[in-house]
């Protein structure tokens, strides 16, 4: 028997040194593998740290001139959108704004709208860290008539509490609720202000008047280094958010690929640490994700070979396209999704030429019965190029929307063209006019509920065309 045994021991130790020789003889990762991962990560990264910087701001830096309100309070913009409101960047000018960061760990978080007249668009866009549009309250997808509704954290069981219209899963710890009530006219700032005053965020124990969860236990939240999305330092604010992130079914194979290059959950990136050939594949990696994966893309959509409308949406809708995610955060973090709010963005011209208010003077002409379709407004917004703002003018006019239709000046044939331009085309024209900068800039036409002929394509908007200026 102690023969046998013996025998018995030999074999299982060969068994296991063979083992580890194997595991010992595997590849360490090269350069070649390196710079490929490090692309795909960091098209990965960009979207989640460029929104961890604007979480950063609002609900973690109480002392930054961005702060808005801690987590699961809500915060008010009480004017409509201006030039000198540089928090946001691309902000619409059709709506005012309340926002919240909300944080789910410890409990549920109840938000409660108000009952609202019925002609009025408002909506609760909601965003996880992974920016997802994963969820939307309000006029399209629960009516007018308000409530309250449960959103609920990965790690939360259990059934839809008593007094709450629905539960809304979001995948991350953490989220943020965009709310947007429109503003027909400067006469109505006064009726938006009271139904923000309607809108409640609480805890589901303080909603339900139980007793609260225990606290989740407090973050030491790294501050955003500048250019936080355009170098490597990317991946070591990515390592810190999938904490918050549990990895879903549909990335598990993706997170095994970015943990050869130390990215992952609680991981350790450091780039300064590595071999020079390792920091020239991975410098290499993130100059292609910028050069190709974000700058062919951007073409595409400036070419509208890809409407804006394909970039925003849930993680089902956009099949985990990680590189239309990028994209959707460089041009416009937090756009909304195209069944909410279908957006064209007019980059260039007819010709293909970047906008700019010094060399041209534009003209955007809708024929008759083809005004944008659609269900709730539409708006055409200007914004200079340098850095995503309103542009400050004497009119103080930002967009051309909807709700002045009875306003404009109609061509004889019932079309309707708008004049964008640095100076006053003067005379019935002003009323269509959009004053330009005397520098780059960039517009984008929103349509509030796009209608079916939107969505599916056959209505597409109209060519900018460019008249140079004498």
């Amino acid at each position: 028997m102690t023969h046998v045994k013996t025998i018995v021991d030999w074999l299982f130790l060969i068994v296991c040194l063979w083992g580890c020789s194997t595991s010992l003889a595997e590849p360490a990762l090269g350069p070649t593998e390196a710079q490929a991962i490090a692309r795909e990560a960091f098209v990965y990264a960009a979207p989640l740290v460029l929104g961890y910087e604007t979480l950063y701001k609002q609900s973690v830096d109480s002392t930054g001139q961005d702060f808005r309100a801690p987590f699961n309070q809500i915060w008010h913009n009480r004017r409509a959108a201006a030039p000198d409101d540089d928090s946001t960047v691309v902000p619409n000018a059709d709506t005012m704004t309340s926002s919240a960061w909300l944080d789910l760990r410890s409990e549920p978080v109840v938000i409660t709208l108000p009952k609202i007249d019925a002609g009025r668009y408002y909506s609760v866009q909601l965003v996880d860290l992974q920016t997802f549009n994963f969820a939307y309250l309000g006029t399209r997808t629960f009516g007018n008539d308000g409530g309250s509704f449960a959103i609920v954290g990965p790690h939360w069981k259990g059934r839809r509490p008593a007094g709450v219209r629905a539960v809304i899963p979001c995948e991350t710890d953490f989220a943020t609720a965009i709310f947007r009530t429109q503003v027909v006219n400067a006469d109505d700032i006064g009726n938006v202000h009271a139904i923000q005053d309607g809108y409640r965020i609480r805890s589901l124990s303080a909603f339900l008047g139980t007793t609260p969860a225990p606290a989740a236990p407090a973050i030491n939240w790294p501050a955003p280094d500048e250019d936080i999305a355009e170098h490597a330092v990317a991946y070591e604010y990515l390592n810190f958010l999938l904490r918050f992130s549990p990895t879903v079914p549909s990335e598990k194979a993706l997170m095994q690929r970015f943990a050869k290059l130390n990215v992952g959950a609680g991981k350790h990136f450091d780039y300064d640490s590595l071999p020079p050939d390792m920091q020239n594949a991975i410098s290499a990696g993130i100059y292609e994700a910028k050069s190709k994966d974000l700058s062919l893309t951007i073409a595409k959509v400036n070419s509208k070979q890809l409407p804006m409308g394909e970039l925003y949406g849930t993680r089902e809708f956009l099949k985990n396209n990680y590189v239309y995610r990028y994209v959707a955060a460089k041009i416009g973090l937090y756009g909304q999704s195209r069944e909410e709010a279908t957006q064209y963005g007019y980059y260039v011209d007819g010709a293909g030429k970047r906008l700019n208010g010094v060399v041209n003077r534009y003209e955007l002409r809708f024929e008759k019965d083809q005004l944008p379709p659609a269900g709730a407004l539409w708006s055409l917004t200007l914004y200079g190029t340098r850095n995503q703002f309103l542009v400050r003018n004497s009119l103080q006019r930002y967009q051309i929307s909807s709700t002045t239709l009875d306003r404009f000046h109609y061509d004889e044939d019932g079309s309707l063209t708008l004049q964008v331009s640095k100076t006053s085309p003067g005379g019935s024209d002003e009323t269509n006019w959009l004053p330009a900068p005397n520098d780059g800039f960039f517009m984008i036409l929103r349509l509030y509920l796009p209608k079916e002929e939107a969505l599916n394509g056959s209505w597409k908007p109209p060519v900018l065309k460019a008249i140079p200026l004498k």
